[in-house]
């Protein structure tokens, strides 16, 4: 069983699991694409880069772009309303013993909307917390939505070049280049700004 799971949890790391699955939902159109990058609200490990590159690979940039952000924005608002309208309005008195769950209020407090729209661009931020930490706060839910989602369009935008950039770096190398350093700069200041904000 141990060993089930952990070929499992590698096969979920590669490249070609996810083109193999791709292939198999091909008739579906774009319904595939967008359940893969929505995949990574519920399960954390999924390399949600990969199933973007992957993406752009298949239905090209806009397309492919679209489609991930499409994901993205659908599994985020589906966790950030899970816990505003289901575990802030029915079972907050229980939620609320937690400190995991006070700590998070507290962490919100010190967020502006600036503050909150970095987040929401940078890639190696943990999104499933955030979602948490706001859920539960009394945070406008629009503005809240309305903020993350369009960050949320610029990190796909940001990782569709990175993916646009494998692609093309197999006809010229010059893009690998660029892929390599538009994601080392993403890496970066994501650390920074976790950093600052205490999310090591």
């Amino acid at each position: 069983m141990h060993e089930t799971l952990l070929e499992l949890f590698h096969q979920l790391g590669q490249l070609e699991f996810w083109e193999t699955l791709l292939a198999g939902f091909e008739g579906l159109g774009p319904v595939a694409p967008i359940l893969l990058a929505m995949g990574e609200f519920f399960f954390p490990p999924l390399p949600l880069v990969a199933i973007v590159a992957l993406n752009v690979a298949a239905h090209g940039g806009i397309l492919g772009f679209l489609y991930s952000w499409l994901g993205v924005a659908a599994g985020g608002t589906v966790m950030f309303l899970f816990w505003r309208r289901i575990v802030k309005r029915f079972f907050w008195r229980l939620a609320a013993r937690s400190q995991k769950l006070q700590k998070a209020q507290q962490w919100v407090n010190r967020f502006d909307t600036a503050s909150l729209f970095m987040l929401s661009i940078l890639p190696f931020t943990p999104t499933s917390f955030m979602h948490l930490a706001f859920g539960i706060s009394d945070m406008d839910e629009k503005h809240y939505l309305c903020t993350v989602l369009l960050g949320k369009a610029l990190m796909v935008a940001m990782m569709a070049i990175f993916g646009q950039s494998l692609v093309s770096s197999l006809k010229n190398p010059v893009y690998l280049i660029l892929a390599i350093a538009l994601w080392a700069g993403m890496y970066w200041a994501s650390k920074q700004f976790c950093k600052k904000h205490d999310l090591n």
